[in-house]
């Protein structure tokens, strides 16, 4: 899988490190791919998911949201709307370099990114969710216990992943600042959630929810035993991507 280390500037004004795997032969269609909350375009699972795809004939990029992994900027400064920001300047750099992506696929906080920008990337027919919120609110669980702490001193040092990291007032009221669920009733591009019942992250009710909210053509896919980061067992990441590309080929 030919591996292509690229560099360009985000929606925040920070450059972003991606990534561009492609197939030895024709690309089939180019996909963008949106890492979840605090994590990065390296995770185990999104490799097996873009080497898989590849393997299907499609080209993807994937990237760092600001602050995150090789990118530069500060977390602490970013919030959801910036991670939309990044995405569309990812967008814009496939199309000016090899060609606009026609597929959008998010996983967890990257999916629910991914449901707001789709409307405003051109060409972008297909999206699909894996593990991702219904709303930008969901989010904020995982610090619930430092948010007053947030709310008086401005910011707290919280735990993502297993890391220390600063989270601001200002993400807090970015946050609630969008209106997802109307994002996804005006969705353009056809659907795919893909969920796992047992995800203890984000539970089965949001892909409930953003099924429920979306128009046709839209389509769900259980991810039986899985975990929300699809680490567990590699086999789960492999499926994805196949599902992926089989339901992604009427699109494209």
């Amino acid at each position: 899988m030919p591996t292509e280390k690229v560099s360009f500037m985000g929606g925040a004004g920070h450059m972003l490190s991606a990534k561009i795997d492609s197939p030895e032969g024709d690309v089939k269609s180019w996909v963008l791919f949106a890492h979840g909350f605090s994590i990065g375009k390296d995770l185990k699972p999104i490799r097996t998911i873009s080497k898989t795809l590849v393997d299907e004939g499609y080209g993807m990029l994937r990237f760092d949201f600001t602050g995150l992994g090789e990118s530069e900027g500060d977390f602490s400064e970013t919030n959801f709307s910036t991670n939309v920001a990044d995405l569309l300047a990812c967008a814009d750099y496939l199309k000016e370099h090899k060609k606009a992506p026609c597929v959008l696929i998010g996983h967890s906080f990257g999916g629910t990114a991914a449901l707001k920008a789709a409307d405003e990337i051109p060409g972008c027919k297909a999206v699909a969710t894996i593990g991702s919120p219904c709303d930008t609110t969901h989010i904020v669980h995982q610090f619930a216990d430092q948010l007053e702490e947030i709310e008086v001193e401005g910011k707290a040092q919280v735990m993502l992943a297993g890391r220390p990291f600063i989270i601001r007032e200002q993400f807090l009221d970015d946050v609630n600042n969008h209106d997802i669920a109307a994002e996804i009733a005006d969705l353009d591009s056809a659907l795919m959630i893909l969920h796992s019942p047992q995800d203890m992250v984000v539970g089965i009710d949001n892909a409930s929810h953003i099924y429920s909210k979306a128009r046709h053509p839209k389509s769900f896919v259980s991810l039986d035993g899985a975990d929300h980061l699809l680490l567990k067992n590699p086999a789960d990441a492999e499926y994805v991507a196949r599902v992926l590309a089989a339901w992604a080929s009427r699109y494209v």
